[in-house]
């Protein structure tokens, strides 16, 4: 088991990553390099030897392997982000930036996504090294840069120039799962992801006749734009269950003693309660509108407009995504993919989430682990080009009052202390078997 040293390590660890400001504010104004170097220098302490990579000066990955005691065994992927996406001081508590401890709990941008996991990554493997601990799997280690935006600089770059970093690795874990979900009748489950959607951020272009704002016009660009992003917007998309989520379906209803019935999903979610959220964004592809463009003065109709959609699909039903948005857009108005990554699938009857999944219970045997997809993405797609099945597991055991998924992205992140100890003893346990 992990020692007292690692538990104060993690704590440290995070805290100096968060005070690290590795703000990505997308179209590459970011640098995490001052964080790579962090935990490539605590890296090196452990006895391994990390190589710093980038694509672009600034924009550093650090990538390091720990060799195991089988050689004949698959190696196992441990990956988390550098970077985080911004936060507006004002809004804030404390200093999002200052990784303050108070009271129990650690403050400040990423600590939750995903400077805690990095921690965590960072405490297991020195408290190893002092120990003569020995994993039976090669584990390789990488801190990535710009997940929280396109991932060219990060996952995407190492995947694509560096793909012999990850020799021998078939399975992958990073953020997002094992995390506790208080259901608000007193039980607490422990969703681990073996899944993700496909992200499908699209460009839709309306053209039409420029004009002046008086006069009737029939091929008004806004107006065509409009049209279509109100379809999008209030488009119901068809139940399509992958086999994470039925499997997630399943476990939780057996959990509640709710007979399972997969002809009615709806309504099985709304007997599921709170925890139906765990699935609910994840039984069907999605589309948002999210921007608009259109126009540069109130008296002049423009001959294009602009707009961007959030989009996301399950796996297996990319194909459909497409057909309906051709279908929704029209033939006045065009699509294209702003930026696009695949759905994933993982078994959850894998030796690895059972592994994942004693782990949890030997720490939190009063909790219910289930799988579950995610409904956005990590950097596990990129890595999926190398054959790397991913899963989301960066444990923590949280109090009732803290909502986790608000946290993401959200104002006043924060993380107790001994979520964060539970997080390395967990994943201690997990690793070690692995």
């Amino acid at each position: 088991m992990a020692d007292e040293r690692a538990l104060d390590e993690v704590v440290a660890f995070t805290s100096d990553l968060i005070r690290i400001d590795t703000t990505n504010r997308g179209g590459g104004d970011c640098r995490e390099r001052p964080a790579a170097e962090y935990a490539a220098a605590r890296l090196a302490e452990a006895g391994l030897e990390p190589v710093l990579l980038e694509r672009t000066p600034g924009r550093t990955n650090v990538v390091a392997r720990l060799e195991g005691s089988d050689p004949s065994a698959d190696a196992l992927l441990l990956h988390g982000h550098l970077d985080v996406v911004p936060a507006e001081a004002a809004d804030w508590s404390v200093d999002p930036f200052s990784g303050e401890v108070r009271d129990g709990v650690v403050w400040g941008r990423g600590a939750v996504d995903m400077k805690n996991m990095d921690a965590m990554i960072l405490a297991v493997v020195r408290d190893w090294a002092r120990n003569g601990v020995r994993p039976r799997r090669d584990v390789v280690i990488a801190f990535t840069a710009d997940e929280e935006d396109s991932a060219e600089d990060g996952s995407g770059f190492l995947a694509d120039r560096h793909a012999h970093l990850f020799e021998g690795c078939t399975e992958g874990v990073s953020e997002s799962g094992a995390f506790t979900f208080h259901d608000g009748d007193g039980r607490q489950l422990y969703p681990i992801a073996a899944g993700e959607r496909g992200t499908g951020w699209l460009k839709l272009t309306a053209r039409g006749r420029a004009g002046h704002g008086s006069k009737v016009n029939r091929e008004n660009a806004v107006t065509r734009l409009a049209a279509a992003v109100t379809r999008i917007g209030e488009h119901d998309w068809p139940l399509r269950l992958t086999p994470t989520v039925r499997a997630a379906l399943t476990e939780l209803a057996a959990v509640y003693g709710i007979e399972t019935d997969l002809t009615d999903v709806d309504a099985l979610l709304d007997k599921l309660g709170t925890a139906g959220k765990l699935v609910e964004a994840t039984v069907r592809n999605s589309a948002n509108p999210t921007m608009l463009d259109a126009g540069y003065k109130v008296n002049v109709i423009p001959g294009q407009a602009v707009a961007y959609v959030d989009g996301r699909f399950l796996a297996g039903a990319e194909d459909e995504f497409r057909a309906t948005l051709d279908r929704l857009t029209g033939p006045d108005v065009d699509w294209e993919f702003h930026h696009r990554e695949v759905a994933l699938q993982a078994p959850v009857d894998s030796p690895t989430f059972a592994r994942m999944r004693a782990a949890v219970e030997e720490f939190a045997p009063e909790g219910h682990v289930v799988p579950y997809c995610m409904s956005g993405g990590t950097d596990a797609k990129q890595f999926s080009r190398l054959g790397i099945t991913g899963y989301g597991f960066a444990p923590l055991k949280l109090p009732e009052d803290l909502d986790y998924q608000a946290l993401f992205h959200g104002v006043d992140e924060r993380v107790p202390v001994e979520a964060l100890h539970f997080g390395v003893r967990v994943l201690d346990r997990f690793l070690r078997t692995a």
